[in-house]
């Protein structure tokens, strides 16, 4: 009994530290996309890329200044690309399955984490070349930037709503412990039909959340292109939604709003509404 303690203390501390760290990530890929992209126009600081007018594009595509950082950021994209479907493969999933046991989604987004401060970190932006598109003059040099910070603030707030919808604490590897350490198997296997239909062809339930926040920004340089083009196609291809899928999304949404605006209520019996009880009006 002292050693099933032991073990289930050590896997609650691993779990807990990786969603820590998960979830710092996570902060970080939203300033990264967003915030760094907006926040030099709105406070009128001189944007991180200065676009060089008497350039064209022939001669910037041929600048070594040029394609050297475009060629470091795609293989940062490519790792990136690489590691979240590799994992992903259900051969693979079995093979870390045996090796890492409960542990095996936590490793999963641990290793996207990675990948991701890998990207954030030795990102390059290309400053030689010139932009797609630039709202660096006025009225446009106030006004639409602020339009894009409205609109990634929607798109993250349905964002943050999705993830609700998908049990985060799941989606983070903590659940699969939880249920372990009580001895009631895997998560996945107490969910109802339609849940698990979901989760076995989903990938990236925020497609369009998420392409809308790559391609709103009121400057686009040649790597934020880089950037924005490579991972709206690879969500595009992972994106497997149809309807019966959107009308479970739909019920669920409103199953969980109903279960928060009724949290701080007692129960029927006087007793507020246990976490058992949530967790099976959620599947």
């Amino acid at each position: 009994m002292a050693a099933l303690s032991f073990s289930g203390l050590f896997l609650a501390s691993v779990a807990l530290i990786n969603f820590i760290f998960v979830f710092g990530t996570c902060v970080e890929f939203v300033r990264f996309i967003s915030f760094r992209a907006i926040y030099y126009n709105i406070t009128g600081r001189a944007p991180q890329v200065q676009e060089s007018s008497s350039r064209g594009w022939s001669v910037a595509l041929q600048d070594p200044a040029v394609l050297r950082p475009l060629a470091v950021d795609l293989a940062l994209l490519l790792l990136f690309v690489v590691q979240h479907s590799l994992l992903a493969v259900e051969p693979v999933k079995r093979r870390l399955q045996a090796v890492f046991g409960v542990l095996q989604r936590g490793f999963y987004v641990f290793t996207t984490a990675l990948a991701l401060q890998v990207l954030i970190r030795y990102w390059q932006p290309v400053r030689d070349a010139p932009f797609l598109w630039n709202s660096s003059t006025a009225p446009w040099s106030t006004w639409l930037p602020l339009l894009c910070f409205i609109i990634h603030f929607l798109c993250w707030l349905i964002i943050f709503s999705i993830v609700l919808i998908f049990d985060y604490a799941e989606l983070m590897g903590i659940k699969q412990v939880y249920y372990y350490c009580l001895g009631l198997g895997d998560p996945l296997s107490m969910k109802s039909p339609r849940a698990q239909r979901l989760y076995a062809h989903l990938r990236h339930p925020v497609y369009l959340e998420v392409c809308v926040v790559l391609w709103a920004v009121p400057c686009l340089s040649l790597d934020r292109l880089l950037l924005s083009g490579v991972l709206s196609l690879y969500l595009t291809c992972g994106h497997s939604l149809d309807t019966r899928d959107y009308t479970y999304l739909s019920a669920q949404l409103h199953n969980k709003l109903d279960l928060f605006s009724r949290s701080a209520q007692p129960g029927s019996n006087g007793q507020p509404v246990s976490a058992t009880t949530a967790s099976r009006k959620e599947e």
